[in-house]
């Protein structure tokens, strides 16, 4: 945070926690996140975007162990979490427009929904915005031309 720091007659005072705000914040924290958690990415059962963590087992055993080790971490850096924002046990998830369910991957209904229902575009801001849609679930889409 050195370079938020500001200077003046009474003291220097800089940031002791990321700004919002700040161009590269978003980057930095995923980066700082990565490097917390690498062990666990690596091993193949955690996924972190940002500030959204998915832990993933196949046994309900491993899933405890997984979660009290990411814990750990946590408590030493004061890395703090929400519960009223965890799910925890969950067969199915939603999240960055997709439907998580198992082993499948599917385009969330409700995003699905709101393309239906959108009015036919009238200017050409209106129509990039809806051709994004596919261009984002390229992948879920049988013969999208590119």
């Amino acid at each position: 945070m050195k370079l938020s720091r500001i200077i003046c007659h009474m003291g220097m005072y800089e940031y002791i926690r990321m700004p919002c705000g700040i161009k590269n914040a978003p980057a930095h924290f995923q980066r700082m996140m990565d490097t917390i958690f690498q062990e666990e990415i690596l091993q193949g059962w955690m996924v972190v975007y940002i500030d959204d963590v998915i832990i993933y087992s196949e046994t309900w055993e491993d899933y405890v162990q997984y979660i009290d080790r990411v814990l750990s971490k946590c408590t030493p850096i004061n890395l703090r979490i929400s519960l009223k924002k965890c799910n925890f046990g969950q067969q199915d998830l939603l999240g960055l427009g997709h439907q998580v369910s198992g082993l499948s991957l599917a385009i969330a209904q409700n995003k699905v929904a709101e393309v239906l229902q959108k009015p036919v575009p009238k200017s050409i801001k209106e129509i990039q915005a809806l051709l994004g849609f596919p261009s984002y679930y390229r992948n879920h889409i049988k013969r999208l031309p590119t």
